[in-house]
C-alpha cells in the first residue's frame, strides 16, 4: 500500500467534507443568486461557508473572495493591486523563493512596465531584512512575501515585513497556501492587506481558492473575470456551491482541531526526519529546522538522484521539488536560492505530512528509503569518488 507523504501537493478530501458537499450535487442545486426559495436556501449555505472561512483566519465575511484556486487568488491579488495603484508607482517587491503563481505573475507585470525586486534569502530560506528595508522605495506599491515556503516550509517574518512596508504606504500580500491549517493565522495580527490560500491543501477539493482582501482595499480593485456581481464584483460567475460548502466544512474542522492537528503532523514528521538523519548517512534537512510549518521535511540524499530514489522507493509518494515544477530538469529555484550545492539539489526530496498519516507509516517509509538509498549508492559514481 502506498505511503502518501505528498500533502503539500494536495490532500485527500476529508470524508466529513465530502459528505457535506454531496447534497449540493443533487437536492440542493439552486443558484445562490436566484430569489426563489431554492436559491435562497443555497445562498444561506454559501454565507455560512464564508463565515467559517473568515473565522479560520480572523477576517470578516465580507473580506473573503472565493476563487478557483490559490494561483488564481495570487494572480488577482497581485495584478489588480499593481494596476490599481500604478498611478502612485510601478515598483513591486517579492522574494526569490515564491511559488510560481507569484513569480510568473510578477514577471508578467514586468512586461507591462512594472519593476520587480526579488529579495534574496539566507541559507535557511529567510528573507534578508536589511536588503528588504533598502529595497523599499517611495514608488513601491506592493510587497508580496509568502508566509510558508512550499518546498522547505520556512516561515517568513511577514508581520515585521508588513509593519515596515505599510508604514511606507505599500500594500502587503502573503501567499499562505502552505501555512493555513498548519499554524494559527490572524490577518489583523499579521498586518497584511491580502492573503491567499487553497482548499485542496486543507482536505477540501481541488478547484476552490480564497483571497482575503482588506475591505478598504477591495473597493479599489477591479476583477480579472468580468460579468456578474458575484463575490462583491471581484469575480464574476455563478458560485461553485458544492466546493464552497466543502471548503467551509474543512475550515470548520480546523477551527476546532488545529492545535491537535499541528501536534499530530509534527509528531509524524519528527519521527520520520529523526530516523532518516540518524540511520541514513550523508543526509541533511534543507531550510530552517525550527521556523517552519510542521508539515514539510525537505531532505537531501547525497550522491544519488532524487528522481531515481522515488523510483526505487516507489511505495512512498513524495516530490522532487514542488508539484508545480517537479517535471523540470533544472534545480529547484528555492534550493538554488539558499545556496545548496547544485549536485546536492538533484538529490533532494520533499516529504509532506498530513492529517491521515501515522507514525507507523513514518517508520515503514524510513525502512524503504534505507534499502533504496543503499542500492542506489552502490551504483553511484559520485558515491564511489567520495
Amino acid at each position: 500500500m502506498a505511503i502518501y507523504f505528498d500533502n503539500s501537493a494536495t490532500t485527500r478530501v476529508d470524508p466529513v467534507v465530502r459528505d457535506a458537499m454531496i447534497p449540493f450535487f443533487s437536492d440542493k442545486y439552486g443558484n445562490p443568486s436566484s430569489i426563489h426559495s431554492v436559491g435562497r436556501e443555497v445562498r444561506g449555505d454559501v454565507i455560512r461557508a464564508r463565515e467559517l472561512v473568515a473565522e479560520l483566519i480572523k477576517a470578516t465575511p465580507d473580506e473573503i473572495v472565493f476563487t478557483g484556486s490559490g494561483s488564481e487568488s495570487d494572480n488577482l491579488a497581485i495584478t489588480q493591486t499593481a494596476r490599481a495603484f500604478k498611478h502612485k508607482g510601478r515598483h513591486i517587491i517579492t522574494t526569490s523563493v515564491e511559488h510560481k503563481a507569484v513569480l510568473e505573475t510578477c514577471r508578467a507585470l514586468e512586461d507591462e512596465g512594472f519593476e520587480v525586486t526579488y529579495l534574496p534569502v539566507d541559507e535557511k530560506g529567510v528573507v534578508d531584512m536589511e536588503f528588504f528595508k533598502k529595497a523599499l522605495r517611495d514608488d513601491t506599491i506592493l510587497v508580496s512575501v509568502m508566509l510558508a515556503n512550499n518546498e522547505i516550509g520556512t516561515v517568513q517574518p511577514v508581520k515585521e515585513i508588513a509593519e515596515i512596508a505599510s508604514a511606507r504606504g505599500a500594500i502587503v500580500h502573503t501567499d499562505a497556501v502552505q501555512a493555513v491549517g498548519k499554524m494559527h493565522i490572524d490577518v489583523n495580527e499579521l498586518g497584511v492587506h491580502m492573503l491567499t490560500f487553497s482548499g485542496h491543501k486543507i482536505y477540501a477539493p481541488k478547484g476552490i481558492g480564497v483571497l482575503y482582501v482588506d475591505i478598504e482595499l477591495r473597493e479599489k480593485l477591479k476583477p480579472l473575470i468580468h460579468g456578474g456581481q458575484q463575490e462583491g464584483g471581484l469575480r464574476a460567475g455563478t458560485e461553485n456551491v458544492p466546493y464552497i460548502v466543502g471548503l467551509g466544512k474543512a475550515c470548520e474542522i480546523l477551527i476546532g482541531t488545529l492545535d491537535s492537528e499541528i501536534r499530530h503532523i509534527k509528531s509524524v514528521r519528527d519521527r520520520f526526519e529523526k530516523r532518516v538523519l540518524e540511520e541514513i548517512s550523508d543526509t541533511y534537512v534543507n531550510g530552517h529546522t525550527h521556523k517552519r510549518v510542521p508539515s514539510i521535511s525537505d531532505i537531501t540524499f547525497k550522491y544519488i538522484e532524487g528522481e531515481a530514489l522515488m523510483v526505487y522507493a516507489q511505495e512512498i509518494c513524495c516530490s522532487a521539488g514542488s508539484a508545480c515544477t517537479s517535471s523540470s530538469v533544472n534545480p529547484s529555484h528555492v534550493l538554488t536560492a539558499i545556496n545548496i550545492d547544485p549536485v546536492d539539489c538533484h538529490g533532494a526530496l520533499r516529504f509532506s505530512f498530513g492529517r491521515f498519516n501515522t507514525l507507523e507509516e513514518a517508520d515503514r517509509a524510513v525502512d524503504i528509503l534505507k534499502n533504496a538509498v543503499e542500492k542506489l549508492r552502490k551504483m553511484s559514481p559520485l558515491c564511489a569518488r567520495k
